[in-house]
């Protein structure tokens, strides 16, 4: 391709995203500690950047000094791989002095460009380089080209910055801040509030509170005369005492008679009473309704939970050595025992998912075959998927411990692969595994060999989603199966690999991690459940 391209008698012209990075602050701690700077900077780039690069499909097309500049064929994957590298250089930031801290701004810009064997040109690039020039340290700032092609396909927030003119820009440049988390869009909006418009909103919600109570309409023990009762849930006659810890009190006493005085003052407005019911009727606890009850259903290998859940198999405890030698994330191996649960036969489906959609238990509706597995999906999504499956089953269902997923994987062998030491075709979806497979999508759930526990595709097909939070290796990792979760975790732990990988991913031991907010097409999740 290159010799192509020096060779063309034109210039080779392409539509790219191109993506412009910088450190903050790099002449300044060159000055303090050069030596320092640059080995961490090298760190950096050759631990996180570029592996980072070659995951999300993206060309380094030059290193800049402190920065980078590279060029994918999708904005979607510029702006994934950019949000990745933010939050990988943050965490590795949290253990360093503030001064310290290496952090990049980062522009994306979707543009026509003129591609050289080791440079690519044009207003594109330039375009990209301002924003990056505008960015916060460890923000991402994309042009509006970007934005229209990705904001309905990432779990994001983006602030609109309005249109800038650019630096030898001939047109005004729409510019959005890419908001990892979306909730700190709102934060971030709410700091732009004039300081007296929540004061002003309190004093008018309290004077309006104050004439609908004397008007009667505030609902203080009595009923709410503005609030449909059809919306609320049953309310229950029950004594007192099956709501509280206190004892039964005894009904108010009459006043005397004669008392008039003290007759005139109720505590609060009464509500209506029923027809045939006595004034001092008991007081009322609002009971929320139970969960429809779960109807578990036997099946050929396992289990459902209702008719529509997922088939689940029964893994028996026992322990087992977890990890391997083959990667230093792997490492060290070690005796896990676990408790009997149950995992799903296989993972998830788009039918299994859209389904959770339906009920408006997940936030959005998949494409697809209804026997492809679940993919481009976030582990936030696996979560919803398992706390909305939970709350219609009443079962406890979530998603599998790192451990877990590997013992059930296993299968009681200890061997490379969970059939033995060698490749063979037939047993697992991935790039070069063999057999009929097609490299442009996973292949329905269910396709490969079992397992000796029952289960099906734990190599390959969609990476799978776990509870873990992803932590460099396996030092002072629990013994008992549990899951390893960090405060303001980052990034998840993904197993078995996807069809997009190499034989090794597919190994039980194989482990990789990915942002825990962001959605990529080669991710899915199986489900698990305690017993």
């Amino acid at each position: 391709m290159r010799e192509e391209l020096s060779t063309h008698p034109h210039a080779h012209r392409r539509l790219a995203a191109i993506l412009a990075a910088d450190i903050a602050g790099y002449s300044q701690m060159m000055g303090r500690d050069e030596e320092g700077t640059v080995r961490r900077l090298k760190h950096v780039r050759r631990e996180i950047v570029d592996p980072t690069l070659e995951e999300h499909y993206g060309r380094l097309v030059k290193n800049t000094g402190d920065g980078f500049l590279a060029m994918f064929d999708s904005p979607l994957e510029a702006v994934r791989c950019s949000i990745v590298i933010q939050q990988s250089v943050a965490a590795r930031n949290t253990g360093l002095p503030r001064d310290y801290w290496l952090q990049y701004r980062i522009g994306v810009n979707l543009g026509d460009v003129i591609v050289e064997p080791d440079d690519v040109f044009g207003d594109g690039v330039n375009i990209a380089a301002r924003l990056e020039a505008l960015a916060t340290p460890g923000g991402v700032y994309i042009s509006g080209g970007v934005y229209e092609q990705i904001k309905n396909k990432l779990v994001c927030g983006y602030q609109p910055l309005g249109d800038e003119k650019l630096k030898n820009i001939t047109d005004p440049v729409r510019i959005y801040r890419v908001l990892p988390d979306p909730a700190s869009f709102s934060g971030a909006a709410r700091k732009r509030w004039p300081f007296w418009l929540p004061v002003g909103i309190a004093a008018a919600f309290a004077l309006v509170a104050a004439g609908l109570y004397s008007t009667g309409h505030w609902p203080v023990g009595g009923r709410a005369n503005l609030v449909s009762a059809e919306r609320l849930p049953q309310a229950v006659p029950v004594p007192l005492t099956s709501a509280t810890n206190d004892p039964a009190r005894p009904p108010a006493a009459a006043p005397p008679a004669g008392d008039t005085a003290n007759a005139a003052k109720p505590l609060a407005p009464p509500a209506d009473p029923a027809p045939g019911v006595p004034t001092s009727a008991p007081q009322v606890a609002i009971l929320a309704p139970n969960p429809p009850a779960a109807r578990m259903i036997q099946t050929a290998s396992g289990f459902r939970d209702c008719e529509t859940c997922p088939e689940m198999i029964r893994i028996p405890g026992g322990s087992f050595r977890m990890g391997s030698d083959e990667d230093p994330s792997e490492q060290p191996i070690r005796t896990v025992t676990i408790a009997p649960f149950a995992i799903g036969l296989s993972p998830l489906s788009v039918a299994e998912w859209n389904r959770c959609a339906a009920a408006k238990g997940c936030s959005f509706v998949l494409d697809g075959s209804d026997s492809a597995p679940a993919r481009n999906l976030s582990w936030l999504d696996a979560k919803q998927y398992a706390d909305w499956l939970m709350q219609v089953t009443g079962k406890p269902y979530r998603l599998p411990s790192e451990a877990e997923w590997e013992y059930a994987a296993r299968a009681g062998t200890s061997t490379r692969f969970w059939w033995g030491r060698e490749l063979e075709p037939g047993k697992a979806n991935c790039r070069d595994c063999g057999a009929t497979q097609d490299p442009k999508a996973p292949m329905p759930v269910g396709s490969f060999a079992r397992n000796a526990f029952g289960g099906a595709d734990f190599g390959g097909g969609v990476a799978q989603w776990v509870a873990d939070c992803w932590l460099a290796n396996y030092r002072d990792a629990p013994s008992d199966g549990s899951p390893r979760t960090t405060e303001n975790c980052r990034e998840n732990v993904l197993r078995g690999g996807s069809w997009r990988s190499n034989a090794a991913s597919v190994r039980p031991a194989s482990r990789t991690h990915y942002d825990t907010g962001v959605r990529y097409p080669a991710h899915g999740f199986r489900i698990a459940r305690s017993l």
